[in-house]
């Protein structure tokens, strides 16, 4: 990096989540060669770009703040790290606008146009094929995320031949079956999804959590993350609060990749129902891709630690910039990968 923008690092580092106002003055005080107001532009754009600097927020209220060292915030005892907010940040919407840039937006819009092109291609008989792969791996990779054992040529098997794998609980089983019907009910039904509400929300979370025990509907009693100090909302009316702003919010945004990410990290970081969170979090961010024809997301190579640690940034740090390197990089390979 150059001297100007190692300067503009350290501030940042400094004094999080501050203006361009304040980096240009400092700057400007620290060199004598009074760089201009669109060259520190330009540098914070490029720091932002190579990952060392967070933009929030948009127009008048954008501010900054310096990128997350993965490695060592997650060397750091969890009991031991300072959390932005141990409690729902009932300002995290703020951060929920703007989740990626015209440039990111433009380059995976022309990668989607593959899969428009391939799809389009597909006979009946082969694109219910890549359907069923892409459910078979997604019902894989989302239940192993949650701890479930099943290969995935025991989740194949399940799925194609009824067959359960020897040695496993039932439960495992069911959670894969029920990943396999929820898919089957939005890939029938893309354009329900075109316009999100909490009902159709929790009959996602129904559909995945059927036979096993969960309760249905919003949750009335508190809950915890492993592997966190974050505590969601453990108030109903909050909670119903949180959602109502969150089908308002994915509703408005206009991409659908802004739509998905925004529904798996939110529905994740509010924990609205007793369990089932974050696999409801994904088959919903797949249902609005399909609404709007994108490709869903298999995350079938996603390291599951890697995943967890995303999430957990988002809700300790509300920063999503880890998660969403591992959104985009699954929905490039689903598109490699699938149809």
């Amino acid at each position: 990096m150059e001297k100007r923008q190692n300067i503009i690092l350290e501030f940042i580092k400094k004094h999080p989540n501050t203006n361009s106002g304040a980096i240009i003055d400092y700057v400007s005080q620290q060199l004598s060669d009074k760089s201009s107001r669109p060259t520190i532009l330009r540098d914070i754009d490029t720091l932002i770009a190579i990952g060392k600097v967070i933009k929030s927020g948009s127009a008048r209220a954008t501010t900054y703040s310096a990128a997350i060292d993965v490695e060592e915030y997650f060397a750091t005892d969890p009991d031991k790290r300072t959390l932005k907010n141990e409690y729902f940040n009932f300002d995290v919407w703020g951060e929920m606008h703007d989740l990626f840039s015209k440039k990111e937006l433009s380059e995976l819009d022309q990668v989607n146009d593959t899969y428009r092109k391939n799809k389009a291609e597909l006979s009946p008989v082969a694109l219910k094929k890549e359907i069923e792969r892409l459910t078979i791996e997604f019902a894989w990779k989302s239940s192993k995320i949650e701890g479930n054992t099943y290969t995935l040529l025991d989740t194949e098997r399940l799925i194609r031949d009824k067959e359960e794998a020897a040695g496993k609980k039932k439960d495992e089983a069911i959670m894969i079956l029920n990943h396999k019907a929820a898919l089957d009910f939005i890939f029938a039904n893309p354009d329900l999804f075109q316009n999100i509400t909490i009902a159709k929300i929790e009959h996602i979370h129904k559909l995945l959590t059927d036979g096993l025990e969960i309760g249905n509907g919003v949750r009335q009693r508190r809950v915890g993350i492993t592997g966190t100090n974050y505590r969601p909302i453990d108030n109903r009316q909050q909670i119903m609060e949180a959602l109502e702003r969150l089908v308002k919010l994915i509703n408005e945004l206009k991409h659908p990749l802004e739509k998905a990410l925004a529904a798996v990290l939110m529905i994740s970081y509010i924990q609205p129902f007793e369990d089932g969170n974050k696999r409801t979090a994904r088959t919903i961010g797949n249902a609005l891709l399909l609404a709007f024809n994108y490709c869903p997301l298999s995350y079938r190579s996603a390291d599951e630690v890697e995943y967890k640690k995303g999430m957990i940034l988002f809700y300790e740090q509300n920063d999503f910039t880890y998660f969403k390197t591992i959104f985009i990089d699954q929905f490039k390979q689903g598109i490699a990968k699938y149809f």
